[in-house]
């Protein structure tokens, strides 16, 4: 027993010294490199910032250590490359200065939108460029169901939510979106810009598509009758148009708060009356859109209507847009389908800011919700082989990628 003591006491002192031994310094991990604008900005410091109200590329340059440049003969100096005229209050700018006490300017930038920017150089001497960064197109196809607005379930798949009034345009004509349900859904294909491969900058173009609206199925693929005129289209898996001569709306992405009644209580008169439009609110300003072309046939004020426009469409149609807070054509004036005619307000009898639309059908007046509304015109037969051609493999896509999301119907 006398003799183990010493051997467990030897090992006891040997385990203690080892755990106290001070362990190696690790080695610091090395700066990661950032080469941004075309330099190596681990080099420099840097200061990022946007334009305020007030500044100007002389102030804030003047504000720098220059040296022996005069802000004013730099000015005159890049002015063929860079017109500092141009730069907007908001817009980024960054600076790189020299890493010494003296913080001595290097180099200017100017970023008017994200995929450009101006670069002031002044290391060796002084040089002024533009510079646009490469932008990178990828596709991507999804498939979901109406969760909120179409806006809100863009966003839930990470997609511009912008691109919704795009979708809500090309199907204006065939989809009432006030009357979207959350059974309805959609897929969609669409590609998408990325600049310098990384950075989402949004939605190019859509490339096809179709909602489930009313349990069927409203595909929409662009084509180009002529392909040398930029002129697009969008019809469905058949070919024919969707584009209507009328709209289904006035306005976008607002909720019908009174629709089209032969008996009605009217909230200001306090009577029974008919009401012979269909009332969409929205925000007093909200621009109202004439739902087909035609000519303006009047324009006024009414106690009743308040500030309205009529558009004659052809001997058959009219339509008129009341209670506006702004008229924006005049009488006798060309107007296009979907041009802003207005704005929505709350003149003559009215509760609330709305635009009250009105329809005519040979003179008398009808619901436009509840007519089969014409078409534009349809595509030529001698288009439709390289149409269902182009189509083919986009709508195989489409199908595909929902019936892996929900499954086939």
């Amino acid at each position: 027993m006398k003799r183990i003591f010493p051997v467990l006491l030897f090992l006891f002192v040997f385990a203690s010294c080892k755990k106290d031994a001070v362990e190696p310094a690790a080695k610091p991990k090395p700066e990661p490199i950032v080469i941004e604008f075309g330099f190596r900005l681990n080099d420099y410091n840097v200061v990022h910032d946007t334009l305020k109200n007030g500044d100007t590329f002389g102030t804030l340059l003047e504000k720098e250590n220059l040296g022996s440049y005069n802000v004013h003969v730099l000015n005159e100096k890049i002015q063929d490359s860079f017109d500092v005229r141009k730069m907007r209050f908001g817009k980024p700018y960054t600076l790189l200065r020299t890493k010494d006490k003296s913080h001595r300017l290097q180099a200017f930038i100017y970023q008017p939108d994200r995929t450009s920017y101006y670069v002031v150089d002044l290391r060796d001497s002084v040089v002024a460029y533009k510079k646009v960064r490469p932008i990178t197109l990828k596709k991507r196809t999804i498939a979901m169901g109406l969760e909120g607005s179409l806006t809100e379930s863009l966003q839930k798949q990470k997609v511009d939510p912008g691109f919704a009034t795009e979708i809500a345009r090309i199907y204006a004509w065939s989809i009432d979106f006030f009357k979207l349900q959350k059974e309805d859904r959609f897929a969609i294909s669409f590609t998408e810009r990325y600049i310098n491969d990384s950075i989402y900058d949004g939605v190019e173009r859509l490339d096809a598509a179709f909602i489930e609206y009313k349990g069927k199925r409203i595909y929409a693929f662009p084509f180009q009758q002529d392909t040398t005129s930029g002129k697009v289209d969008y019809y469905d898996e058949d070919g024919k148009v969707l584009k209507n001569m009328f709209l289904k709306a006035p306005l976008k992405f607002i909720h019908i708060t009174s629709r089209f009644s032969r008996n009605r209580f009217h909230p200001v008169q306090q009577i029974w009356k008919a009401h012979n439009g269909t009332d969409y609110a929205a925000p007093t300003g909200t621009p109202i859109m004439t739902t087909a072309a035609g000519t303006v046939e009047r324009t006024g004020y009414t106690a009743g209507n308040g500030n309205f426009v009529k558009v004659r469409h052809n001997g058959t149609y009219a339509t008129q847009y009341l209670h506006m807070s702004k008229i924006l054509v005049r009488q006798g004036q060309r107007v296009g389908q979907g041009d802003v005619i207005g704005r929505v307000g709350s003149t003559g009898l009215a509760t609330g800011p709305h635009v009250c639309y009105r329809f005519w059908v040979n003179g008398r007046q009808v619901d436009p919700l509840s007519l089969k509304l014409p078409n534009s015109e349809p595509m030529p037969e001698r288009f439709k082989p390289r149409y269902m051609k182009e189509i083919a493999p986009l709508k195989k896509t489409l199908d595909s990628v929902f019936e892996k999301r929900f499954g086939r119907n």
